[in-house]
């Protein structure tokens, strides 16, 4: 039901090999650890924007967080996603980057958007304390008050959705599958 759904978006008249695979989806849906295992199956670079943030900013994200109001947390992931210039990778975003509407006409415009789509209940085992983790959540909200919130969001900006609730091995090649054609030109 979920796996490899494509979604209409207008195409890019952007070339291969210069498109992103672009990975959008909820804290703990395998953005960074299965993106670098895309990256390799494509034969593409990685970046992580939340590591962008960092590097640029000089403090880690739960760092951000703590000194910072959310509004501004969103306002500095936007600044960095939306500044980014790479082709030919795998980009791992935050999961609040959706927030963003500039942020993903930016990141979609060079690359397929994929949606890690991960039932609610393997995200809770993943990712155990939320504060921990620096998930921007809004007070007295639960993982699965946030993930109805942004589901849409991902939904919107995906062109495709793949079902990732097993193996970051497994989720990578069905990933790097959907994908293959659109980015590469194969």
């Amino acid at each position: 039901m979920h796996a490899d759904v494509p979604h209409p978006r207008p195409a890019s008249p952007v070339s291969a090999p210069a498109r992103n695979v672009v990975l959008v989806g909820m804290p703990g849906s395998g953005k960074s650890t299965v993106g670098r295992r895309i990256a390799s199956r494509l034969g593409l670079a990685f970046v992580d924007i939340d590591h962008v943030i960092e590097a640029a900013e000089g403090k880690t994200l739960c760092q951000i967080q703590r000194d910072t109001s959310q509004e501004a947390f969103l306002a500095c992931e936007e600044r960095h996603a939306s500044s980014l210039e790479v082709s030919g990778h795998v980009v791992a975003t935050g999961g609040s980057v959706v927030y963003s509407e500039r942020a993903m006409r930016h990141l979609g415009g060079g690359g397929t958007v994929v949606f890690l789509d991960v039932p609610v209940e393997t995200l809770a085992d993943r990712l155990g304390c939320l504060e921990t983790r620096g998930v921007i959540i809004k007070p007295g909200h639960t993982l699965a008050d946030l993930a109805g919130e942004r589901r849409p969001l991902y939904q919107r900006y995906a062109d495709v959705t793949v079902l990732c609730d097993d193996t970051p091995d497994a989720c990578a090649d069905r990933v790097a599958a959907a994908v293959r054609g659109l980015v590469i030109g194969t």
